[in-house]
């Protein structure tokens, strides 16, 4: 778990506990939530975790608000238990889990997750795929699909990681122009800087698009403005501004809360 004072606004209030999942587009949005609620007086904490702990810190009340819920799909089994405790509040974007590979695969011969079992495929494709924390939703499901689609049998490995080690991993097949499978998500700043082709999955192993939620305890509502809270309910950021976001801060390295104050003066909110 990380934990960091954002800041030292002086104020009698305790300062509202803003919770992510410790990955760099979530980090970003988070951001821009900090600095909404600071523009409207509130005071802002942070802390970040992997998916089952930032859950795991929200239930217990270590968090007030967890930037953001990925629901149903990625995250909702998550949510659960403590759902009578929480309140929805806006939508920030929409994100789907895909298998990808770089647009110099041909589609012809592969289209679908089904056709790395081709002989003529499965001789080319590198069998290793690299995978981020077994807590998100793209590894739980990346395992699923390992297993309908037999791909085992051939000599594909799905692997847990960082983030860091997907990146690494799909930057070195695609400078190599080897072929190569990326467990990833949208939105994600590798978008950005590379052209990736989403394989058709028919089975529906991948949950179709999820919803980016905001999720704020009842008991720490009082530490949002009233003013604020009525931004946040309709905060609708969608996946290219929080991909952007992500390169801003991920591939650029401006830090999080100067990205964040970009966007929103560029887009004239707070």
């Amino acid at each position: 778990m990380i934990e960091s004072n954002i800041d030292d606004q002086p104020t009698a209030a305790r300062p509202l506990v803003i919770g992510h999942i410790a990955l760099s587009f979530h980090e970003a949005s988070a951001a821009v939530v900090h600095q909404i609620l600071r523009h409207h007086g509130a005071r802002t904490t942070s802390k970040s975790a992997p998916h089952e702990q930032a859950f795991e810190m929200l239930g217990r009340g270590e968090v007030d608000l967890l930037v953001s819920a990925w629901l149903p799909g990625s995250h909702g089994t998550y949510m659960a238990p403590m759902e009578g405790e929480l309140v929805r509040l806006g939508v920030l974007y929409e994100p789907c889990a895909l298998w990808g590979v770089p647009d110099y695969v041909p589609v012809e011969q592969v289209r679908t997750v089904a056709d790395l079992r081709r002989p003529d495929v499965a001789a080319r494709m590198k069998k290793r795929i690299q995978g981020i924390g077994p807590g998100a939703g793209i590894s739980r499901f990346s395992r699923e699909i390992a297993r309908a689609y037999e791909l085992d049998q051939l000599g594909y490995e799905f692997h847990n990681g960082s983030l860091q080690e997907c990146v690494a991993a799909y930057e070195a097949a695609v400078a190599r122009k080897e072929w190569a499978v990326v467990p990833l998500w949208r939105p994600q700043f590798l978008h950005k800087s590379h052209s990736i082709r989403e394989l058709e999955e028919p089975r529906g192993l991948l949950r179709g698009n999820d919803q980016a939620t905001l999720l704020l305890r009842k008991d720490a509502s009082a530490l949002v403005p009233p003013s604020a809270l009525a931004i946040l309910e309709t905060l609708a950021l969608g996946n290219d501004a929080v991909a952007a976001l992500d390169h801003a801060v991920s591939v650029e390295k401006v830090a999080p809360l100067e990205a964040a104050r970009r966007w929103l003066d560029q887009h004239g909110m707070r």
